[in-house]
């Protein structure tokens, strides 16, 4: 009989019992999310800036890249869901006012309070088209008063690997500022890949010092005047800005089919995800063959998922350079 009478009271403790582990487990887990375990949420604008967020982060962060495989990004702008993810984010990382004009814009209008927002091309000297080509013809044209490319910013600053290493650094601080604890973690991290930028810079000086070509004609939008700049080779594009706002003129290419033709050019170059009609056209009038050069500003949906990295794609560019530009 008393076991019987007891029975409820038995099984109500043993609910109680059960409740309270419960709520013992759940506390354990959510402190343990609040004293470090949770990933830190960033967000980035660019593929370089991504893949630089994910080495300087490693398993402490979950890094996105906002700009969807295969879009162009020097006319994106952010959807509603895009907002929502950047407010919703630990960190928002982007270059700067010249590659994304968009933010400044966004980040007027949004609450900044609980997300930490990395400029990461602060300290880095911005470089304007006229400084950077080796065009004569668009110079003669384009400098002075009322000159179109005069005065222009060239945002691309990531293909120059001391600029890299700078907006590594950068990324870190950020990173730093939300996560104090994980200083000496991300400071390893960046001071890893930073050595790995300084190993790939050797090698383009070394691999592009002695080549019998000095001269890159590229059939896209300007991008690699700080790369030509860093290694001391001339650079000319067939686009007169950084975007692909405007075709070349036919006057445009007449200009580049005759300079290929003049310094006996056997290789142009043409742009990454873009069918490259312009490069065609050139080819086709001075028999040269086309090789690709990446700015690695976005990768498409199949080099995403291969799991595609900034270094691979700046090697690749290296090796297309060297054969381009005859270097031994």
């Amino acid at each position: 009989m008393f076991g019987v009478s007891n029975f409820p009271f038995r099984v109500f403790g043993l609910c109680l019992l059960l409740l309270i582990a419960f709520t013992v487990s759940a506390c354990q887990k959510n402190e343990g999310l609040s004293v470090g375990k949770k990933k830190l949420i960033v967000v980035t604008t660019l593929f370089p800036l991504y893949d630089f967020a994910r080495s300087v982060g490693g398993e402490k962060s979950e890094v996105s890249l906002i700009l969807p495989p295969g879009v162009e990004p020097h006319h994106f702008e952010p959807r509603p869901a895009d907002i929502a993810r950047i407010e919703n984010a630990d960190i928002f990382i982007y270059t700067g006012s010249y590659m994304e004009p968009w933010v400044d814009r966004l980040l007027k209008g949004i609450n900044r309070s609980k997300f930490v927002v990395v400029d990461a091309g602060a300290g880095v000297q911005l470089l304007r088209l006229d400084d950077l080509s080796a065009d004569e013809e668009a110079h003669g044209h384009g400098r002075g008063k009322g000159g179109e490319r005069a005065g222009r910013i060239d945002p691309h600053i990531w293909l120059d690997f001391s600029n890299a290493a700078q907006m590594v650094d950068n990324i870190t601080s950020g990173f730093v500022a939300k996560d104090p604890e994980g200083k000496d973690f991300y400071a390893g991290n960046a001071d890893a890949y930073k050595e790995k930028l300084r190993e790939m810079d050797k090698k383009y000086r070394e691999s592009l010092s002695h080549c019998q070509g000095k001269v890159i004609v590229h059939a896209g939008h300007f991008a690699f005047g700080y790369l030509a700049k860093r290694y001391g080779l001339r650079y000319v594009s067939a686009y007169s800005g950084v975007s692909l706002d405007q075709e070349p003129t036919p006057r445009r290419l007449i200009e580049i089919t005759d300079r290929v033709r003049r310094y006996g050019l056997r290789y142009i170059f043409y742009e990454e995800m873009i069918t490259p009609r312009v490069a065609e056209a050139i080819s086709g009038e001075t028999g040269a063959s086309l090789l690709m050069l990446h700015a690695s500003h976005n990768v498409t949906k199949e080099e995403m998922e291969g799991g595609v990295t900034f270094l691979f794609i700046m090697e690749k560019n290296l090796e297309n350079l060297r054969a381009g530009l005859k270097c031994p």
